[in-house]
């Protein structure tokens, strides 16, 4: 373990029962050794991006860790086994997918992580919920970006309250 660190969290899912696989998702950040969710953003459904399926529903979890980058991104991949998630193919349809959006202020390349999230700039379901935590960490230049991007607010914030 680290210092004590605020990240951001991309959650999303577009198959199964994916309100129910967000929850558990929140459920399993906040178990997460040293974690602890702080706040989350409202829902949103969105068509996928570069990809095929179902419509996504995706929100962001702000949360608080003594995890490491490499450390929180190898448990937010157990969870996302947990729940199912297959890698058949970039950019498959999936039962959950977590993404470390911006660990503090640290900037990072390598191999298999790099931060802040190299397209988050890019994506509509990200944005919009990341400004409702942090809109100090959204450039006006994005957001008009991805206008034309197709999203909706699904559900308010109170989704995710069993944890916060």
């Amino acid at each position: 373990m680290t210092v004590q660190t605020t990240a951001w969290i991309g959650l999303g899912a577009n198959l199964g029962e994916r309100a129910a696989a967000l929850r558990s998702a929140l459920t399993g950040l906040g178990a997460l050794p040293g974690t602890r969710v702080l706040r989350v953003s409202s829902l949103y459904r969105s068509a996928p991006v570069d990809a095929g399926g179902p419509d996504y529903l995706n929100a962001v979890a702000e949360v608080s860790t003594f995890l490491t980058p490499q450390a929180l991104l190898e448990a937010l991949q157990t969870l996302e086994q947990a729940a199912g998630r297959e890698r058949p193919y970039r950019n498959a349809p999936r039962t959950l997918d977590l993404d470390i959006l911006f660990y503090g202020d640290v900037s990072l390349e390598s191999a298999g992580l790099t931060l802040p999230h190299p397209r988050l700039h890019e994506r509509a379901f990200v944005l919009l919920p990341l400004a409702e935590l942090a809109p100090e960490r959204v450039a006006p230049e994005w957001l008009a970006g991805v206008a034309g991007q197709a999203i909706e607010r699904w559900g308010g914030a109170d989704w995710g309250n069993i944890l916060v």
